[in-house]
C-alpha cells in the first residue's frame, strides 16, 4: 500500500486534472469512450453528476441517454448520509446545491442502477479518490446491498496514481472510462 496519504494525493491529482481538463479535445473522447462502455441501454435508471471545478462532463452523455432512460443526479441532503438522486433532462431548472454542486430544482426520487461516478483520482485496481466526504462509498454500499448496481468512474487519463490507500468502507468501482476507454482494472469482474 502506498504511504502517502489521501491529502496528499488528492493535492496531486487536482493538479493533474486542471491540466488534463484544459486539453482541447478531451470532453469529446470522453463522451464518446462512455456511451460505448454503457450504452446502448434502454429502460435504465442512470445517475450521472453536475460536474464541479475541472471533473470530467457526463453531462454530454447524459443528453444522449436521457432519450431511452430516465437520467439522475445526485443531492446532498446531510453530511455523513448516502446521496438521493433527483431526475434530471437537459432543460431541468437548476438550483444551488451544496459544496458549488448544482442539482434540479424539481423532479422524481429515483434509485440508480447505473452510476457514473466523479473522482479525484484512481488507480488501476478500481479504488477511487473523492474529495473526502465518503457520499458516494455509504451510496454505493447502500444500493449495492439492496441488489444489482454498477459504478462506472469517468476521469481523464491523466489522474492514474499507481496505488491507493484503501479503507475498509472504500467502494470501488466495476469500471473505469477515460479518454482512452474502458481502462482494463486489476479487479475486473466485480460488475453487478
Amino acid at each position: 500500500m502506498t504511504s502517502l496519504s489521501k491529502p496528499i494525493l488528492r493535492k496531486a491529482a487536482y493538479a493533474a486534472r486542471k491540466i488534463a481538463h484544459e486539453t482541447a479535445g478531451i470532453g469529446r473522447d470522453l463522451t464518446q469512450a462512455l456511451l460505448a462502455e454503457i450504452g446502448p441501454l434502454h429502460g435504465q435508471v442512470i445517475a450521472g453528476y453536475m460536474p464541479i471545478r475541472t471533473e470530467a462532463d457526463p453531462r454530454p452523455a447524459m443528453t444522449a441517454l436521457v432519450a431511452e432512460n430516465r437520467v439522475c443526479v445526485p443531492v446532498i441532503f446531510a453530511a455523513g448520509e448516502a446521496l438521493a438522486f433527483r431526475e434530471w433532462h437537459p432543460d431541468a431548472v437548476l438550483i444551488e446545491g451544496p459544496f458549488g454542486t448544482q442539482v434540479p430544482a424539481e423532479g422524481a426520487d429515483l434509485t440508480p442502477n447505473i452510476l457514473i461516478v466523479p473522482l479525484v483520482a484512481f488507480d488501476l485496481a478500481g479504488n477511487r479518490l473523492g474529495y473526502g466526504g465518503g457520499f458516494y462509498d455509504r451510496t454505493l454500499q447502500r444500493l449495492r446491498a439492496a441488489g444489482a448496481v454498477r459504478a462506472v468512474g469517468l476521469a481523464y487519463g491523466a489522474q492514474v496514481l499507481p496505488e491507493l490507500p484503501v479503507e475498509p468502507t472504500d467502494q470501488p468501482l466495476d469500471a473505469i472510462v477515460t479518454e482512452a476507454g474502458t481502462l482494463p482494472l486489476a479487479g475486473a469482474g466485480r460488475t453487478a
